[in-house]
């Protein structure tokens, strides 16, 4: 069990955080990924517009919202 969650999580060789979240396998994101993640954290994954928070020692998705290009990406 990594960083004492219930939830398991991995990084790969691209430095993406990854969790098994209801059998399926769900990108957590790169930099957005608290380290180390603890109780009550939240984050926004840039890519996808998820949004995850830590609860309980579980990590949960907890909605989604839009994607924010900045400027000077476009």
């Amino acid at each position: 069990m990594a960083f004492n969650l219930k939830t398991k999580v991995w990084q790969t060789g691209a430095l993406d955080w990854w969790a098994m979240l209801d059998n399926e396998d769900v990108y957590l994101g790169s930099r957005e990924f608290p380290l180390p993640p603890e109780e009550g954290d939240t984050w926004h994954v840039k890519k996808t517009g998820d949004m995850f928070k830590v609860v309980d020692g579980e990590i949960r998705k907890v909605g989604n919202k839009p994607v924010m290009v900045e400027p000077w990406m476009e």
